[in-house]
């Protein structure tokens, strides 16, 4: 179970992880866990949470799975009821749920694909947060982690409009919640990674071979930087964190044509 914290700095925490059943949202889970968290998992699909809270267990965490669709309010709302219920408080929230589609140009895009990727990414975190906010209000503390996107910063063609968009969205979101949160004792984190090898990447119009996914950020790179966050003292807030592979295929286009015109 990777992370990079002191065992058991979370002990007696609460921690809710979206998107929990596969890639940077299960690498998370598994990282709180590690570190002593109690961990909630949500997703659409209950056999893939259920393996990653049988790995928590068999690490000697606590994992329980709540189930839902994400891009569902009411869902989502009654999901934190239950932690409120279960645990009488909420300490970190991963929103890292999201996805694509393989249509994304704008010559291509079909409102109902629009549609889909902006629920996905956009609602989804908006919905959490509105769900956790009252709760952290009353604890008077609360550390709320989204994952956004590199296209959260920067507008490339890769990612399309809608994704893009969305994710630029998640970013004003989070700075939005500590403008007002913070006085409330509460920290909202936006993460901002550059390629990341999840099965995400399976839905690229274009595919990506083994030697590229290798270059990429790790699901356990991001693990690592969500324990950071989650782990820091109570009056510091990382507002956002923008992180790529050393090897960034953004980059490394233009690079290579420096080098041969000598610049």
């Amino acid at each position: 179970m990777a992370h990079n914290g002191t065992a058991q700095e979370l002990a007696g925490k609460v921690a809710w992880v979206t998107g929990a059943g596969s890639g940077i949202g299960e690498a998370a889970a598994l990282a709180l866990a590690g570190a002593g968290a109690r961990v909630v998992l949500t997703g659409r699909r209950e056999e893939p949470l259920r393996a990653v809270a049988d790995r928590i267990a068999a690490a000697g965490g606590q994992a329980e799975i709540e189930t839902g669709d994400v891009t569902d309010a009411a869902r989502i709302k009654a999901i934190v009821a239950k932690i409120a219920e279960r645990f009488g408080r909420l300490d970190v929230l991963v929103s890292n749920a999201g996805s694509n589609v393989r249509e994304r140009r704008w010559d291509a895009l079909a409102p109902e694909g629009a549609q889909a990727v902006i629920e996905a990414n956009l609602s989804s975190a908006f919905y959490a947060s509105l769900a956790v906010l009252p709760l952290m209000r009353e604890q008077g503390d609360g550390v709320l982690i989204h994952t956004a996107s590199w296209a959260g910063r920067y507008v490339s063609p890769v990612s399309g409009p809608a994704y893009t968009a969305a994710k630029h969205a998640v970013v004003a979101m989070s700075h939005s919640i500590n403008m007002e949160e913070c006085v409330n004792g509460i920290r909202s984190t936006v993460l901002c990674p550059a390629e990341v090898a999840t099965p995400i990447l399976d839905k690229r119009p274009v595919p990506v071979s083994d030697e590229d996914r290798a270059r990429m950020l790790q699901p356990d790179d991001m693990a690592a930087l969500i324990l950071f966050v989650a782990t820091r003292p109570r009056h510091v807030c990382l507002n956002e964190v923008v992180i790529s592979p050393t090897w960034n295929r953004g980059y490394v286009p233009d690079a290579r044509l420096g080098s041969r015109l000598g610049a």
